[in-house]
């Protein structure tokens, strides 16, 4: 039996050059995903920044809604 790298070297010989792509395509797509990129989330942070613009956002939904009524009213009385 041939070895496993053997194997394929065969197969990739009989591709054509679409099909050789998408190989190369999910080559770059399984050495990005085995990175091992580990995202340190501090809560403490996540939770300041919260509170420092969940007044903001508040404000920005309510003039949002007003408006969005307005429309609402103006499309029933069409």
């Amino acid at each position: 039996m041939l070895a496993l790298k053997e194997f394929l070297s065969l197969e990739l010989d009989k591709l054509n050059e679409e099909q050789l792509k998408q190989v190369s395509d999910f080559i770059a797509f399984l050495k990005f995903r085995s990175r091992n990129i580990s995202w340190q989330i501090d809560k403490n942070q996540m939770a300041a920044l919260y509170s420092e613009f969940a007044q903001e956002d508040r404000q920005l939904a309510e003039a949002g809604l007003d408006e969005y009524a307005e429309l609402l009213i103006q499309e029933d009385l069409k």
